[in-house]
């Protein structure tokens, strides 16, 4: 049995795919204000949102935690997607978020910043409006590579475990 700080320091696997994506839009929005009004304070409850998911899941998000539990089932079926990819997407919004912190309030590269800010809006755009997960796409092309090993995602190394029909489908053999 898992204890307290394990479970809590756990990512989901599967995850609702909506919910992912409502997280993305609300991110996009926060990135968006912060440059639209020049609102550099913005960059600290969009950092913290990033590593609290990273390392807890929607545990310690408020942001996971209204995605999760109130958005995303008013949006219809959950739709399961693997785990690990987005966790890989979580942390590397993490990286980016905390370097715009540390180039605004540690450097005071304020272009610097914002250009790392559009990065994320980049890919929160992507993820939000088309369901494209930049960093789950990277993720796939590090276990292609071998960075990553099979064993952290199995569902995302075996297609058949996510496309049965495929399998199944006398048109998927030649």
């Amino acid at each position: 049995m898992k204890g307290r700080a394990e479970r809590l320091l756990s990512f989901p696997n599967p995850v609702n795919e909506l919910a992912a994506r409502v997280v993305a839009f609300a991110v996009l929005l926060m990135c968006v204000a912060a440059v639209a009004f020049d609102e550099p304070w913005l960059l600290v409850p969009i950092a913290y949102g990033f590593w609290a998911r990273v390392l807890t899941g929607p545990s310690l998000s408020p942001l996971g935690q209204l995605a999760t539990r109130v958005v995303a089932p008013r949006l219809g079926p959950p739709r399961p997607v693997p785990g690990p990819p987005k966790r890989f997407a979580q942390a590397m919004g993490t990286a980016f978020s905390t370097a715009a912190v540390v180039l605004w309030f540690g450097f005071g590269d304020h272009t610097a910043t914002w250009a790392v800010l559009g990065l994320i809006i980049v890919a929160a755009v992507l993820e939000s409006l088309a369901g494209y997960c930049v960093g789950c796409k990277i993720f796939g092309l590090l276990m292609k590579a071998g960075v990553i090993p099979e064993k952290v995602c199995l569902e995302c190394a075996d297609l058949s475990r996510r496309h049965r029909d495929l399998v199944a489908s006398p048109r998927a053999t030649p």
